[in-house]
């Protein structure tokens, strides 16, 4: 079969896309199928909602298990009282109940693991083929919360995508332009999600 000069140009500029596509989504899978287990990520910031292991030491009376970070970002712990555990890290409560508990118990040995990030939640909505919540391990960018909702419909509006941040008066809207990121332009917008983030798909 005979090829025009137009014809060969199109041909290759559609193997390219393809390829570029493939590279992304190769990237991305990495990216979402092999996640950091959470007692690899020192800095995680903790949501309402997460989990945590709670010992002290030789203190059986003070180790707690499955301990959940309340809506208020609080948790109780014996002879601490109300813990503010909302966007701390695992080392900050444990210096903190160290702290509380040298009062009570000679040189405390606190430990404090993040056993669950049941709080650390997106959501993706709209033309998506899997709609839904989706825990964050730790971190994820708009482009993965796409692959886990598991792509976009054929009627998606694919540059008209929007990230909904914040609450009431504080909310704000993040714009994405898919067509733009896909080809390596922008890619500033391809933001890292944060807890509580909305992904609508129109």
């Amino acid at each position: 079969m005979a090829y025009t000069g137009t014809r060969m140009i199109r041909l290759v500029r559609a193997a390219r896309e393809l390829r570029l596509v493939g590279a992304i989504a190769t990237l991305l899978l990495v990216g979402v199928a092999a996640p950091l287990p959470a007692q690899q990520a020192p800095d995680y910031m903790l949501n309402a909602g997460d989990t945590l292991d709670i010992s002290v030491w030789k203190e059986e009376d003070l180790t707690k298990k499955d301990v959940i970070v309340r809506p208020d970002g609080k948790f109780s712990f014996p002879l601490a009282g109300q813990v503010l555990a909302r966007g701390r890290t695992a080392a900050e409560i444990e210096a903190e109940i160290t702290t509380r508990l040298k009062r009570y118990v000679a040189e405390p040995v606190v430990s404090v693991s993040v056993k669950s990030l049941d709080g650390c939640r997106i959501y993706v909505i709209g033309q998506v083929s899997k709609a839904g919540s989706f825990v964050m391990n730790p971190r994820v960018n708009v482009l993965q919360a796409l692959s886990l909702a598991g792509g976009m419909t054929p009627f998606a509006a694919v540059n008209d995508i929007m990230v909904l941040r914040g609450s009431g008066e504080g909310q704000r809207a993040i714009p994405f332009h898919y067509g733009e990121v896909v080809k390596g332009r922008n890619l500033n917008q391809n933001v890292l999600l944060e807890a509580g983030d909305v992904v609508v798909v129109p």
